[in-house]
């Protein structure tokens, strides 16, 4: 049997040697991650190994046993029919003699024989011979001792006492074992009567023969079924590794497709996997954005300085060679020097104040009137602009949890982006309402508007719609203010409509018995 097994397993081989399955070869040059692996094995083959295994481990427990039980069932059933035979040969009562001399000495010679009645089994080789009392062989039956008779009484120590016990005993003579009992006659003659087992080796050996046989064809067949089925089942994962491998190599709209009669748990895996493909992509993509904007943030910021920069030091070197001579080339030359400092210095203000709220600075919060900021911003307003048209509605105190400083300025640049861009007969109305747990703070210009594409790119920093004045950074402040509040801000716009700000706060959870509650310093 461990020639059969060995030449089985020896016929089992790794599908590619170890080399990870997949569909077809990938176009190209050789992928790393499907370059081959010597000397590893894929799953499908240690599962087939191992069904193999287990399967040839099951047969030959089962074959074991049933050679067990065969043989304990043959050899009972040999001892059985000599026991039977002693037992009728001892109840006659028969002295050798009478035997002798009966004149039906063939039918006793017959059942002296054990001939099988059913037929179904081969007849085992039964010898028997009678013993004097000194234990050599003699007549019996009227007929002589023959040499298998001869070797069996020789084999035989002591006749009596087999006769004397129920014992079955071994015997070994011509090359073959034999099953013996003894019976005494009426007149102290002792048979002995020997039954081959011969016959229950060959049928062991028969039977160990088709149970081998069997059982190699069950060994190939589940070799064959398992190779196949795991083939099928492991597909999916095949899929894994060419999905990894495409995203290795910069694919990351690449996914895991499904299949017809998922696994649950490979179902489980193509799912998590999928969703950390998504997660990957989105966090490239934000990143690729990221850089995108601080590429053009610096190259923006770099235009934006450079420009007050140059104005200074032209201004400077005039001075420095006398070419202003007069007095009031002087002063207007400070002059546009104090205004070129002083848009330089707005511009880094404005950096630095975007710079912490990127970088999540911590904020004074506390319970604010955002109806009070309002009507003091345009305040602001018409004293800068006096025959501008300001309008301001609202309803009553509304307060919301925030920093006074950054709601401040988002009412100041939403009113400087209207002062900036539109003229200065374009009436403003702002407008503080409450919609549920929100408060929302509206401004609204009756300016020219933005076209759509404007619209887009109104919060983007440096953007300045039509090439407009300002530094671009204002409507950036607002929208990062507000988020950093957990709010939001959108417009509504269009060319020759005006244009709408609508910023949305939480309101403040404030019960009207609670006493006032000293500012709380967090983290946005």
């Amino acid at each position: 049997m461990r020639r059969e097994l060995r030449g089985l397993f020896l016929g089992v081989r790794p599908h590619g040697r170890g080399r990870l399955p997949g569909r077809g070869r990938w176009p190209g040059r050789d992928r790393p991650h499907r370059r081959r692996h010597h000397g590893l094995a894929t799953l499908r083959a240690k599962l087939t190994v191992m069904n193999v295994v287990i399967l040839a481990l099951g047969i030959v427990v089962a074959t074991a046993v049933t050679i067990t039980s065969m043989r304990h069932y043959l050899l009972d059933r040999i001892d059985s029919e000599l026991v039977s035979s002693r037992t009728a040969l001892e109840n006659t009562g028969f002295t050798r003699a009478q035997i002798d001399a009966l004149s039906a000495i063939g039918s006793l010679r017959d059942d002296l024989l054990l001939a099988d009645a059913a037929g179904t089994l081969p007849r085992p080789e039964t010898v028997f011979v009678a013993v004097d009392g000194e234990g050599r062989p003699v007549t019996f039956a009227g007929i002589p001792p023959t040499a298998r008779q001869r070797e069996l009484a020789a084999e035989v120590d002591d006749p009596r006492a087999l006769a004397a016990t129920d014992a079955i005993t071994d015997v070994h003579f011509g090359g073959d074992t034999f099953r013996a009992v003894g019976a005494r006659l009426g007149d102290g003659t002792v048979v002995v009567m020997a039954t081959s087992v011969e016959a229950v080796r060959d049928g062991m050996a028969k039977s160990l023969k088709v149970d081998l046989g069997v059982g190699a064809g069950l060994l190939v067949l589940l070799g064959v079924l398992t190779l196949m089925g795991a083939r099928h089942r492991l597909r999916p994962l095949e899929d894994m590794v060419e999905t990894a491998s495409a995203i290795a190599e910069g694919d990351l709209t690449q996914r895991v497709p499904a299949r017809k009669d998922p696994v649950l748990e490979i179902e489980q895996l193509r799912l998590a996997l999928n969703s950390m493909l998504h997660q990957v992509e989105s966090a490239f993509e934000t990143r690729e954005r990221s850089a995108a904007q601080l590429r053009r943030f610096v190259a923006d910021a770099s235009h934006e300085l450079r420009t007050p920069l140059a104005a200074i030091r032209g201004y400077l070197q005039l001075y420095d060679k006398g070419m202003l001579r007069e007095q009031a080339d002087r002063d207007r030359a400070g002059q546009r020097v104090r205004a070129e400092t002083d848009r330089m210095a707005r511009l880094v203000d404005e950096l630095l104040t975007l710079a912490r709220l990127d970088q999540q600075a911590e904020l004074v919060f506390q319970e604010v009137d955002l109806s009070r900021l309002a009507r003091e911003a345009a305040e602001d307003l018409r004293v800068q602009e006096p025959d501008r048209p300001v309008r301001v509605s609202a309803d009553g105190p509304l307060l919301v949890r925030a920093d006074e400083s950054g709601l401040r300025q988002v009412a100041g640049n939403l009113l400087a982006n209207v002062r900036i861009h539109t003229p200065g007969s374009a009436a403003v109305h702002i407008s503080v309402t409450r919609t549920g747990d929100r408060v929302l703070l509206t401004v609204t210009d009756e300016g020219p508007g933005l076209p759509a594409e404007d619209a887009a790119r109104i919060f983007d920093r440096f953007f300045r719609a039509g090439g407009g004045a300002g530094s671009g950074l204002g409507m950036a402040i607002v929208q990062g203010v507000v988020a950093a509040h957990g709010g939001e801000v959108t417009v509504d716009t269009a060319p020759g409509e005006g244009l709408s700000v609508r910023v949305e706060l939480p309101a403040a959870r404030r019960s009207a018995q609670a006493p006032e509650q000293p500012p709380r310093r967090a983290v946005f």
